[in-house]
């Protein structure tokens, strides 16, 4: 019997303190059982087990012994593991993205890092997306998915992933199809963001001073101040298509669009030399999506 064998079966009694389970679990019979015992504390020159009147017992030889046999067949699984001789990358990767991008691109983009390094542990925190560069810069994570800027800061990596047009949304049916022109049409605005700054830039563009019933912090709370009747909303076409409310919802027709947002994977570039999001930069670049358009979805439109 190898030691490897001895050890596994030394484990397991140390686990169930009985010859009798050990020996029907691990399908041996009591003398081998006892057998391998024996020939472990003649290797380990001490009496690894008590066997009294109570039942078995280990001793504090034996309590160290368990630790070294646990070890040392983890190095053995180590050793024989391919996947683990092939890949030595470990570690987190720190994620930020909003709701909707977790739903809607993560497991796509993420998937290629976790197939080639199943060792890497992906942390995601979720949040405003209007935040997610913000995040990045201040070290709170080592990649993004976020709205790309028209010039990106120098000190940062983007890749595009997508793009989505900016749509109006309204909750009333009946109105659906009028044209915003109306001055006096309230409406739920993002409170910052990119969103925001394409929102500000249409409403000088058609002329129109816009009476701001509410505004919101991420797009997934505005979606719902929208359909709870507080005004017409503006947002992410993508947004809309992955929320669990859309169908309370109706894209709106305006004098012209608003425009449209590119979304993008974003790393520190001071990070590239370190392994991990070096890895996660690279597979991020294998990951091919399909330009949104929301013709193709079938859902409200204007």
């Amino acid at each position: 019997m190898q030691d490897h064998d001895q050890y596994r079966l030394f484990l397991h009694l140390a686990s169930t303190l009985s010859f009798t389970r050990t020996a029907a679990d691990c399908h041996v019979s009591p003398a081998t059982l006892s057998r391998a015992v024996q020939r472990l504390e003649t290797f380990a020159g001490h009496r690894l087990l008590d066997r009294g009147p109570h039942g078995v017992a280990l001793t504090e030889p034996g309590h160290r012994f368990r630790h070294y046999a646990s070890e040392a067949l983890e190095l053995w699984d180590r050793y024989n593991d391919k996947d683990y001789a092939r890949d030595q990358l470990d570690g987190q990767l720190r994620v930020f993205a909003s709701v909707t991008a977790c739903q809607s691109v993560l497991p796509d983009l993420l998937a290629p890092l976790r197939d080639a390094h199943p060792r890497v542990q992906i942390s995601v925190r979720t949040g405003d997306a209007a935040a997610a560069l913000a995040h990045l810069d201040d070290g709170e994570a080592d990649l993004a998915v976020a709205a790309l800027p028209s010039r990106i800061p120098a000190t940062l990596h983007a890749r595009t992933i997508t793009r989505t047009p900016v749509v109006f949304v309204r909750a009333d049916p009946l109105r659906s199809h009028v044209l915003l022109a109306d001055p006096d049409e309230p409406f739920v605005l993002p409170a910052q963001g990119l969103v925001r700054d394409i929102a500000d830039r249409w409403f000088r563009r058609v002329g129109i001073t816009p009476r701001i019933a509410v505004e919101a912090d991420g797009h997934e709370a505005l979606l719902t101040l929208v359909a709870l009747g507080y005004g017409t909303g503006i947002l992410p076409d993508l947004v809309l298509q992955h929320s669990s409310i859309r169908h309370r919802l109706h894209v709106t027709p305006a004098p012209s669009g608003p425009g449209e947002l590119t979304i993008g994977a974003c790393i520190r570039r001071t990070d590239l030399h370190r392994p991990l999001v070096s890895a996660a930069w690279a597979a991020t670049g294998t990951v091919h999506f399909p330009q949104h358009d929301p013709r193709d979805d079938g859902t409200a439109t204007s």
